[in-house]
């Protein structure tokens, strides 16, 4: 079934009933739970979704932000809440896949612990270089790098993510030891690399761009598997000889136990949403591409995603144990 037609038929058949049989006229109150601090991107995300998903769906929409553990408090409160359409988890696809890996003792099983809603929206990485790297592109760097292995240092938002473990990757792939710094977000690393103490990051391109414009740092590769609509003039990883596709993403989930029929109809009100003009501006601006998915599109992401990393973040040998 195309996205067109699944939209179609559960807009136009059944999102009436959800709203009104199955929870009353007015509709529930629904916690949108992310499990990150609000103001960044994705926040914004989950507040144009609720806002939008809620007028299709006749509901009331809160954000909650629930942070702490690299976003394992929000995960688990969602795990644990009832399956009565109450409370829907919004996190990144990677928080979701990779922590299961990387935990000793895994908090969750994302087949058995939630219903998978849709996918929501794509972000990239990027490798970015401060002004003290002599390098105007991807092979001047990895020359850089080669010559001054005492400099091999770069930054990374946390530990356990996927610029972390893209690092490890060009690592592996270039065979150059590099030194790991864990920050507490991108920021931290732009202002570093801009001020000489730092050569290199791994970042969400939205939060390098404004500074490479401004002159303070250079975004050298993308992360994702075809060259950003928003740096159309730099090369992806893989054009630059690291065979490495490192997408980030949202997505939605509900409790396990949820009813499917309500899945299928909050997927094609986000899909709905994420497709409106003024959305998908809003969403552009900040570094997001709008993407909507049915649930099954979800889980073949998840599936893949996790199919990639789970070798590589295996070959590290990197676990946290609480």
């Amino acid at each position: 079934m195309d996205r067109r037609s699944f939209v179609s038929g559960c807009l136009g058949l059944s999102l009436s009933a959800v709203a009104g049989d199955a929870f009353g006229e007015s509709g529930p109150l629904t916690k949108m739970i992310f499990p990150f601090s609000a103001g960044g991107g994705g926040d914004t995300l989950c507040r144009l979704v609720a806002q939008h998903a809620g007028q299709l769906l006749n509901r009331t929409f809160i954000v909650e932000n629930r942070t702490g553990g690299d976003g394992l408090i929000g995960i688990k409160w969602v795990k644990n809440a009832g399956p009565d359409g109450a409370t829907i988890l919004v996190t990144t696809g990677p928080t979701m896949y990779l922590l299961p890996i990387v935990e000793s003792e895994p908090s969750f099983d994302l087949s058995k612990d939630f219903v998978p809603v849709s996918l929501l929206a794509r972000f990239e990485f990027g490798v970015v270089i401060g002004p003290g790297v002599d390098a105007q592109d991807f092979k001047q760097f990895v020359a850089w790098l080669k010559a001054n292995p005492s400099k091999a240092t770069f930054g990374v938002p946390s530990n356990g993510t996927i610029p972390h473990f893209t690092g490890s990757r060009l690592e592996q792939v270039l065979g150059i030891p590099m030194t790991r710094v864990a920050y507490r977000g991108s920021a931290p690393i732009i202002n570093d690399l801009i001020g000489g103490h730092l050569p290199f990051g791994i970042v969400t391109i939205a939060d390098a761009i404004p500074q490479q414009r401004a002159g303070g740092v250079k975004i050298l590769a993308v992360s994702s598997a075809e060259r950003s609509p928003f740096l159309p003039d730099v090369p992806t990883l893989k054009e630059s000889g690291v065979d490495l596709v490192a997408d980030g993403w949202y997505g939605m989930w509900l409790p396990a136990g949820s009813s499917q029929d309500f899945a299928y109809q909050l997927s094609a009100a986000v899909v709905t949403s994420l497709a409106k003009p003024e959305v998908r501006e809003k969403l552009s601006a900040i570094g997001l591409i709008p993407v909507g998915t049915t649930p099954e599109g979800l889980t073949q992401e998840l599936t893949a995603d996790t199919a990639l990393w789970q070798p590589i973040v295996k070959a590290t040998g990197y676990k946290i144990t609480y």
